[in-house]
């Protein structure tokens, strides 16, 4: 006896080779076209019966992508089909489909009636050749469709590349190896700097990691330098969370957003490198050795920082010292603070009215205490100034900017948290802001924006 529950019918999911096979699809309206769309990838020859199409399948039909008949359902149009799908608005006709293609034991999907049919078209993820089939049995295909787009954020495109990669070098693979050690030379492979080299489109990498493995030689790790954006974890792209979840070992600094290092594999080592104002937890330098030293372990690095590696976060050095020493790396994009916080405060960098041009600029001052900027360039209307690192020397950043033109009540904001839960903005004047935020006792990372464009918060804020 069965144990399953009768109301629930169970569905085996399989996948059907339909390469030149006869399929019949009964509709010619918008339905329709969409089962076909998803039949094309599979290279059927496709028969449309209806007495009309929609214009799709008409430029579908004159392409002769589709062959159309013209003509009211008779059953005798199923014989010699392999697959057959109702898609008329018509849930009768779609029903005597249904049951014709039944009694000749021909495979029915009736579209939006999983009663009468005899399989289901899940939600598909397509990386050509892999393909991922997500099915709820036709009771909750919103859930399923839901579960789809989550999936399809997460599986990189290149996905379908990895597979036909290792589908091409197979042969060689199975001479050189017994079957166990296939299997876990391939595994290997999976979690080496090789398949991320195929995802990026490097397959002459790959090769020379594979060579590796095969010679049972460790292969040279790979540091990744990602940006992690400016707090928010959902401003990670897609391409950062997937090298988080991969990395065996993870240096981060004090600016990685609450959130963002619980993406980071759970069993990676974590390192914090971070840096203070005034105090430098592990100098550059030693940070540059260390993922060189990790990397030659053949470790997965990720280097993890806030904002964009490449704006004030001293990426180009860091990717130096390891091209130097011919370590393997990438470069991750994120969304730089300037850009994301002031668009969390309201704030536009440009403006029509109000600014032409967005300048960024460091206010970390050198050992001495100076403050050394081009003041000249920066002290006129029409732009805005976004400074990193400006917390400490607002004082001495709003004089300059003063001494130098611009009046006292030109508009200035202080951002602290920015896209956080917590993010505070103060808005205000250059004269102003500085003894606005030594009242307010800011502490956490900032931003300083000047211009014009700060007089927009009152109306675009939004959070």
């Amino acid at each position: 006896m069965s144990n399953q529950p009768a109301a629930t019918p169970r569905y085996f999911p399989v996948t059907l080779r339909l390469d030149d096979a006869r399929v019949v699809v009964v509709g010619g309206g918008e339905v329709a076209a969409r089962k076909i769309r998803l039949l094309l990838r599979a290279g059927p020859q496709i028969e449309v019966l209806a007495l009309a199409l929609n214009p799709e399948l008409e430029q579908w039909c004159r392409d002769g992508v589709v062959r159309h008949r013209a003509a009211t359902f008779d059953a005798a149009c199923l014989d010699g089909a392999r697959l057959v799908i109702a898609a008329t608005d018509d849930r009768a006709l779609n029903r005597q489909v249904a049951a014709e293609a039944r009694a000749r034991n021909i495979p029915v999907n009736v579209v939006d009636d999983p009663e009468p049919s005899t399989f289901i078209t899940p939600a598909i993820i397509d990386r050509a050749p892999l393909t991922v089939a997500i099915s709820s049995g036709g009771a909750a295909p919103v859930v399923a469709r839901r579960l789809r787009e989550r999936l399809e954020a997460e599986l990189p495109q290149a996905y379908g590349a990895l597979a036909r990669y290792t589908q091409h070098r197979r042969d060689r693979v199975k001479t050189a190896l017994e079957g166990p050690a296939r299997r876990a030379l391939w595994e290997r492979f999976l979690d080496s700097p090789g398949a991320e080299a195929v995802l990026r489109g490097d397959e002459a990498a790959a090769d020379v990691v594979l060579d590796q493995l095969l010679a049972d030689v460790r292969p040279l790790g790979e540091v990744y330098l990602v940006g992690a954006g400016p707090g928010d974890p959902d401003l990670l792209t897609f391409r950062a969370l997937r090298l988080m979840q991969q990395a065996d070992v993870v240096l981060y600094d004090r600016l990685i957003g609450p959130g963002i290092l619980d993406l980071v594999r759970r069993d990676a080592e974590r390192i914090f490198v971070g840096k203070r104002r005034n105090q430098h937890t592990v100098p550059q330098d030693e940070i540059n050795e260390e993922l060189v030293r990790l990397a030659r372990q053949g470790k997965r690095v990720l280097r993890l920082k806030g904002g964009d590696p490449f704006v004030f976060g001293r990426g180009g050095e860091e990717i130096e010292r390891l091209a130097q020493a011919g370590i393997p790396f990438q470069v991750v994009p994120g969304i730089t603070a300037a850009s994301g916080c002031s668009t969390y405060a309201g704030i536009p960098l440009t403006h029509r009215d109000y600014a032409q041009a967005c300048i960024f600029v460091t206010g970390h001052p050198r050992a001495d205490g100076q403050l050394t900027l081009p003041w000249d360039a920066l002290a006129r209307p029409g732009q805005t100034i976004a400074i990193y690192m400006g917390l400490g020397s607002l004082p001495m950043l709003s004089a300059e900017l003063m001494a130098h033109g611009l009046p006292g009540d030109w508009p200035a904001a202080l951002i602290v948290e920015g896209t956080q839960a917590t993010q505070r903005v103060i808005a205000s004047t250059l004269a102003a802001l500085p003894g606005e935020v030594a009242a307010a006792e800011i502490k956490g990372a900032s931003l300083v924006i000047v211009g014009e464009v700060v007089k927009l918060r009152d109306r675009l804020a939004w959070r």
